[in-house]
């Protein structure tokens, strides 16, 4: 197999991983992988030259949009809108049992949850804590 079509499931897979984590770190390297890709389409025969040029891309953007990211957090007025599920109400759609993730819905959104008890199927919780992906929840002791 050609090297580029090595460098772009690298960068497909990346991208994926990325939807998945919400953190933009997989992204640059994502973006570093098509780099390498377009790299070795130029000069097939060079993959030191291809993964430097790949790692320097992501480095780069890296370096430079942390800054960005930051003055964008702590900008007046900003708010994500994953930090407002703190405090809402939600239904357990797969159980929560012996420290597994199960499913909840808050909102018209589906959350994998963890929490320090059991909560089966149906139970109304509530989002005591979010991860980048997982949230905290807790039995619900108020009505909806």
């Amino acid at each position: 197999m050609e090297w580029w079509a090595i460098w772009l499931i690298v960068g497909g897979v990346l991208f994926i991983a990325e939807m998945l984590t919400f953190t933009f770190y997989l992204l640059w390297l994502g973006i570093g992988a098509i780099v390498a890709a377009a790299v070795a389409l130029a000069a097939p025969e060079t993959f030191v030259w291809q993964a430097l040029a790949g790692g320097a891309a992501a480095l780069i953007l890296t370096v430079f949009t942390k800054p960005l990211t930051r003055r964008i957090r702590e900008a007046r007025g900003y708010s994500d809108a994953i930090d407002e599920l703190v405090g809402k109400p939600g239904i357990v759609i797969e159980d929560i049992i012996d420290g597994k993730a199960g499913i909840v819905r808050v909102g018209s959104e589906t959350w994998s949850a963890v929490s320090q008890q059991q909560l089966l199927k149906n139970e109304k919780v509530m989002v005591i804590r979010r991860g980048t992906t997982v949230l905290e929840v807790q039995r619900w002791g108020g009505s909806f």
